[in-house]
């Protein structure tokens, strides 16, 4: 099987993909897989990079980047096959089977590369377009959540129309102080604040419209952050639950990947088996809520009265070596290698099944 696995990307978690692409290649079955690695730089180019040697500072968290390619590439469907062509004299270099895309935040895990797949007509790893475009806008995803009698955290909706009449002091009345400010349409907590006065508020907004044209503004939450893995298309399986204790004044950028000590993962969680089953149902819930399929993660708050509020849905988490999603399924009894394989088995049976539908009259 001709596999592409696609990392970088223009998104503000670039380098995060870049560590996680590396863990992913390393951890392929060589015997079945031929593995064709495309970087896409920061400004949307796409790469052919040597597989032997892609990335540059690979054990630099903070400088690890793409290694240099004079091959700029493409994916284009021939009506039979779909092929990876050289952007300069449009010839054909490889026949693509599947694409396995680590590509965190923008442009990799809002639909918009998942679109490129489905017009090209390659199977591909992950959510579909309509659930990864609804996972990661945390405003919609809270509205079906909340339809569904999900809990979820008090939240106000700040935009480009309504931003100069949002007040801190009418903010803090409704959802209390502390409170968080995050944009819509990010991850890895890139541009999340915890505000608790007047000029953090302002700080924080000026900040989270440097990533995106919606922010929330969220009620705190008091309880320990718990976190679930889900795999499967039509019929989900939960993993086993996962708790993280922020050694930070919450679990931002640097304590998820730049800090050894930003916070402490505990797999299993430490929490009463009914809570887990419950936390459990909920993620399965959450996950085809919002048309999820293949893989996400889904992280809540679990209260001291063991109630649950669902934080946010990853639906293409971290794949390094210290991320939550393959430690959740390493301890629940699947390695890493064999996750990707079935990860990628649940591509090409969508792809098949998408394939059988009547596309026209």
């Amino acid at each position: 099987m001709n596999l592409a696995v696609i990392i970088g990307g223009k998104s503000p978690e670039h380098t995060i993909s870049l560590r996680s692409g590396n863990s992913v290649v390393q951890a392929l079955d060589k015997n079945k897989y031929d593995i064709t690695v495309i970087g896409i730089d920061k400004s949307g180019q796409w790469y052919l990079q040597d597989v032997r040697h892609f990335l540059l500072n690979e054990n630099d968290n903070k400088n690890i980047a793409l290694a240099p390619s004079e091959t700029k590439v493409y994916l284009d469907f021939d009506g039979k096959k779909t092929w990876l062509r050289n952007r300069k004299n449009n010839r054909k270099i490889i026949k693509i089977d599947v694409c396995f895309p680590v590509l965190h935040g923008a442009y990799g895990e809002d639909g918009i590369i998942q679109g490129v797949f489905r017009s090209v007509n390659v199977p591909f790893v992950g959510v579909d377009l309509l659930g990864s475009a609804v996972g990661m806008d945390k405003d919609f995803a809270k509205r079906l959540w909340r339809d569904a009698g999900i809990p979820i955290a008090a939240f106000e909706v700040i935009d480009l129309s309504n931003k100069s009449k949002i007040r801190y002091e009418t903010l803090e009345r409704k959802l209390g102080n502390p409170m968080f400010v995050k944009p819509a349409n990010a991850g890895s907590s890139v541009g999340v604040h915890k505000v608790t006065n007047k000029d953090e508020f302002r700080a924080a907004i000026k900040d989270g419209f440097l990533y995106d044209r919606k922010l929330l503004v969220e009620e705190s939450i008091t309880g320990i952050e718990v976190e679930c893995a889900i795999l499967g298309n039509e019929h989900p399986k939960a993993s086993v639950i996962g708790a993280i204790v922020p050694t930070e004044k919450f679990y931002s950028y640097d304590a998820k990947y730049i800090s050894s000590t930003g916070a402490k993962l505990m797999i299993p969680a430490d929490i009463p088996d009914k809570i887990s089953q419950t936390i459990q149902e909920t993620a399965i819930k959450a996950f085809k809520c919002v048309g999820a399929e293949g893989l996400s993660r889904v992280d809540f708050f679990l209260k001291a009265d063991h109630t649950i509020v669902i934080n946010e849905i990853n639906t293409l988490p971290g794949f390094t070596s210290i991320s939550m999603y393959p430690k959740l399924w390493e301890a629940s009894g699947l390695a890493y290698s064999d996750l990707l394989d079935e990860l990628i088995q649940l591509a090409t049976h969508r792809h098949k099944t998408v394939g059988k539908l009547k596309t026209a009259w």
